[in-house]
């Protein structure tokens, strides 16, 4: 069997690596940035950051900002219109996961334009050109789609939302700099923070699952669980681990795949516009109950690596409950709701468990499923 890893081409890390942008744009002989930011970040002067580094350096730029934090198929199109009226020969992301999978798919359109109508870009499509280049700068510590060659636009006629997987996406350059993400509210930071969480521990158990992307997703979970708590108390410390412990969760789950955490959380972001963060956070650990018998010893180094003590003398039983306790722990005390009562209407689970089953996150599951088990997964959360 032959496993194939993609990651970008260059990352930046640390406090004040955005002022790394100026110098990549010149050194690649790029002219002008389409720069993709959602409104939200423009009104509290996140986005300027980036901005101001490109007037500094004399560096044209054009502005956009019709992104919803589930973007739709109508936002990519005026996206891809407004790139080419601008004449830009690169893309700036910044943002979160919508800001960034907006710029993915206008990026991936304007050089394959036979997929303009969107939605045949769902699944794993081979376009032949690779998108035009972006350089990305996540404000959030979560969906780490600056390495990943995933994204997820919604259907808002259909009400779901489609995976996209396409190595012509990822962002050539990775700009993950703590500083931008330091203005993030303590909710967004525990929700994109335990997103991040679950791509480590849904790649460390998916069907794909080796060594290399192992690596990565071990000491994901390690980051992460030593720093969520100390970000949303907007630590230095804490803000730092999380920028760093959510690139290495993309650089895993990007090459290998999740499961139905993502599956069962992508319907409720489509049909209740639930943020993507709060749905994985709340199913995690009943999905992790389900996966647990198809795990092998997998929770044990979960839990070890979530920072519970005596794992090697647990019997598997203790140690599969030692993980998914852990996981509940951190949720709740960072705020996360335990349950899915305020969110879903018993009406719409048949519909929720069938967009689900159909998700293109499911087949990575460890277990094998059913729309009638995925149902009775929603409704053990209500």
């Amino acid at each position: 069997m032959v496993n194939r890893f993609i990651l970008n081409e260059t990352s930046y890390h640390g406090a004040g690596a955005i002022q790394s942008i100026a110098s990549e744009v010149k050194g690649r002989g790029l002219k002008k940035a389409f720069v993709c930011s959602d409104p939200d970040l423009l009104r509290f002067g996140v986005t300027q950051k980036v901005t101001a580094v490109l007037e500094e350096a004399g560096l044209p730029y054009e502005l956009y900002s019709d992104i919803k934090p589930n973007p739709t198929i109508e936002n990519v199109q005026s996206g891809v219109a407004a790139c080419k009226a601008c004449g830009a020969d690169y893309i700036i992301a910044i943002g979160g996961g919508s800001s960034m999978d907006t710029a993915k798919a206008v990026g991936i359109i304007v050089t394959n334009p036979e997929y303009a109508d969107v939605r045949s870009l769902e699944g794993a499509v081979e376009t032949k050109n690779k998108c035009l280049p972006i350089i990305a700068v996540p404000t959030t510590a979560g969906t780490a789609a600056e390495v990943t060659i995933n994204y997820v636009i919604t259907d808002a006629q259909k009400n779901r939302k489609f995976v996209c997987v396409d190595p012509h996406d990822i962002p050539v350059v990775a700009v993950v700099d703590p500083d931008m993400m330091s203005s993030m509210p303590k909710g967004l930071t525990a929700s994109t923070g335990m997103d991040a969480l679950t791509h480590a521990i849904e790649g460390y158990v998916t069907a794909g699952a080796w060594e290399l992307s192992d690596m990565f997703h071990l000491k994901a979970i390690e980051i992460i669980a030593r720093s969520l708590r100390g970000a949303v108390e907007n630590t230095k410390e804490g803000r730092e681990g999380m920028a760093l412990g959510q690139y290495v969760a993309g650089m895993g789950f990007s090459n290998v795949g999740l499961g139905i955490v993502h599956s069962m959380a992508h319907p409720l972001g489509a049909l209740y516009d639930t943020p993507h963060g709060i749905a994985n956070a709340i199913i995690l650990p009943t999905v992790m109950e389900y996966n647990a018998p198809a795990t092998g010893e997998k929770y044990r180094d979960i839990a070890k690596a979530m920072g519970v003590e005596g794992t090697e003398t647990m019997s598997v039983e203790e140690y599969r409950k030692a993980a998914v306790d852990a996981v509940r722990n951190l949720a709740a005390d960072v705020g996360i709701p335990q349950n899915l009562r305020e969110i879903v209407k018993k009406e719409d689970v048949q519909f929720l468990a069938e967009s689900a089953y159909a998700d293109a996150c499911r087949p990575g599951n460890p277990r094998e499923t059913s729309v009638e088990e995925i149902k009775e997964l929603y409704l053990s959360l209500l």
